[in-house]
């Protein structure tokens, strides 16, 4: 199912030219305080969703100022993904905002719905999305490692995140060449994409479902312009 053309969801990550060959071993310690100011803006972020569902349910609409912070707490934490952990395609520190800005690598953007559908707020946050939670639980889960002991007999797994591994083979990479490789930036950017618009779905934020599409790259892809242009008679 392809995305309609002006999709309400928009990511973006514009690779750093200039990235750093050694940075994203630490960047994940130099985000803590992210992740601290994330943690209670996520607590705040399921309440103000529960708050929705109901206002949804009754009145049809999803209320603005809750609205932007959702998108706001959707927006900072991908800001902080994109910097320290998938796919690590900036050195420039995530700002402490839920605002956009158009001067950071990464930002994301959502319309905002005049009237959401009261019924399907009922069902398309857990049953409609179980197809993409299937497939991106499959793009994202662990590859398991199998570790035998010296005998033989027993044996340890250890689950990997498989868009960990790729943006670890990508870094690993950037170390010994001092150049990220477009194809796994692309790659990655497109599963965090998929994943973007999914979250945005089950958050209750839109009602168009999610396209079943890889869209790779630095930014969506722009809906080509409308001919205005009358034929001559």
């Amino acid at each position: 199912m392809p995305a309609p053309a002006g999709y309400p969801v928009r990511v973006r990550g514009d690779l750093d030219p200039a990235l750093s060959r050694w940075l994203w071993i630490v960047k994940w310690i130099l985000a803590v305080p992210h992740y601290i100011v994330l943690f209670f803006l996520h607590i705040g972020y399921a309440v103000v969703t529960v708050i929705a569902f109901f206002a949804i349910l009754f009145t049809g609409r999803y209320p603005r100022a809750l609205f932007d912070y959702s998108v706001g707490v959707v927006r900072w934490t991908w800001r902080v993904s994109y910097y320290a952990w998938t796919p690590a395609g900036t050195d420039k520190y995530p700002p402490f905002s839920l605002a956009n800005d158009d001067d950071y690598p990464a930002d994301l953007d959502v319309d905002y719905p005049p009237t959401l559908h009261r019924g399907l707020v009922l069902v398309k946050w857990w049953l409609l999305a179980i197809p993409h939670y299937l497939i991106i639980g499959a793009m994202t889960g662990a590859a398991w490692v199998v570790d035998y002991d010296d005998a033989g007999s027993a044996a340890s797994a250890m689950g990997i995140p498989l868009i960990g591994v790729l943006t670890f083979v990508a870094l690993v990479g950037l170390l010994f060449v001092a150049r990220y490789s477009q194809g796994l930036f692309d790659f990655v950017m497109g599963v965090n994409r998929w994943m973007l618009r999914v979250q945005v779905y089950a958050s209750l934020l839109r009602d168009e479902y999610p396209p079943f599409r890889l869209d790779q790259g630095a930014r969506d892809a722009v809906p080509p312009p409308v001919d205005t242009e009358k034929p001559a008679a």
